[in-house]
């Protein structure tokens, strides 16, 4: 297998896209139940210009978050890096799947103490209104938005020229 085929395989396999639904109107157990199936993480790295999916921080596993202590308050991390966890939801309409709701949380690491700040609260809240279809990322820095737009194009155009026009607007160019 060529890299570039290994890279596509790879790709391909990134987003958790459209799975059955658990709500599906069956009744039984788990019937009501908030599906996580169509979210994925996406880890943006203003530090090395990169964005990925990484499936561990749906269970605060993620390569960036692992070997450090993660704590609630950003004083105790002064000199650490911004990156970003965007909660990003993949829905389907009439034209097929779409990026449906997209919400950034901060997390600043520094490697050298072996600390990293993050609010689970804040971490909660996006991926819920990530999961209602919201688009949160006006608080994050221009750099970050311009890498995350870039992923999401770069990833499946057709799911993004499916998008919002709200999602477009509010990622540069």
């Amino acid at each position: 297998m060529s890299s570039e085929q290994n890279a596509n395989k790879k790709k391909s396999n990134a987003f958790t896209i459209i799975k059955d639904d658990s709500t599906d109107g069956h009744g039984g157990y788990g019937s009501g139940v908030i599906s996580l199936e169509n979210m994925s993480p996406v880890i943006v790295d203003p530090n090395e210009n990169k964005a990925y999916v990484d499936m561990g921080a749906m269970h605060a596993r993620s390569e960036i978050e692992r070997r450090v202590k993660i704590i609630p308050n950003r004083e105790e991390v002064p000199n650490g890096l911004l990156y970003w966890i965007v909660w990003v939801n993949v829905d389907r309409n009439e034209n097929g799947p779409y990026y449906g709701g997209v919400a950034g949380s901060e997390i600043i690491i520094d490697r050298s103490i072996k600390r990293a700040y993050k609010s689970m609260p804040q971490h909660v809240t996006h991926m819920e209104k990530s999961l209602k279809g919201k688009i949160v990322v006006d608080h994050m820095d221009e750099s970050s938005k311009k890498l995350l737009k870039d992923f999401l194009v770069e990833f499946n155009q057709a799911m993004w020229d499916n998008s919002t026009d709200e999602l477009k607007n509010a990622l540069p160019e």
